[in-house]
């Protein structure tokens, strides 16, 4: 999604709905984690997106975790936490999972939404990381305690 038109589907979805909710996954081999760079908005994230209209927080995890990085999880993730994104949008909530038990089935990176993706060690995270999945890689990783926004 480009940046116009991401801000126009933002603006829509804050006026129609009071909350939003995406989910993210920490991919997890050993103590590297998977991220993705989008095309769209700077940064290395963790996989993920928002969860659509009648769709469960498991079929938003599994299904944007299938187009971002061609994983299919093969054991039920792990909630970590609930977080609060009001700085990148108001009333936006992140569910964040771990996954440790995992397949790649197929690699769909460069696309016209994933510029770069890989694993990296959890102690050399790419410049660029964005602080909120900083946070999260911190917590997951090394246990630190977790905090409330993302």
């Amino acid at each position: 999604m480009r940046p116009l038109t991401r801000r126009l589907a933002q603006t829509y979805w804050r006026w129609s709905r009071g909350l939003t909710m995406g989910v993210r996954v920490a991919v997890l081999d050993g103590r590297y984690v998977f991220l993705v760079r989008h095309t769209y908005t700077s940064g290395w994230h963790l996989p993920g997106g928002g969860i659509e209209r009648g769709e469960t927080a498991r079929q938003a995890l599994e299904r944007e975790l299938m187009e971002e990085a061609g994983i299919r999880l093969d054991e039920e993730p792990r909630l970590h936490g609930v977080f609060l994104n009001e700085a990148t949008f108001p009333g936006d909530h992140v569910l964040t999972f771990v996954g440790e038990a995992w397949t790649q089935v197929e690699v769909p990176y460069p696309s016209k939404e994933i510029a770069e993706a890989g694993f990296f060690p959890a102690d050399g995270l790419p410049a660029g990381t964005t602080p909120g999945t900083r946070r999260r890689i911190m917590e997951i990783v090394d246990a630190a305690p977790p905090a409330a926004h993302w």
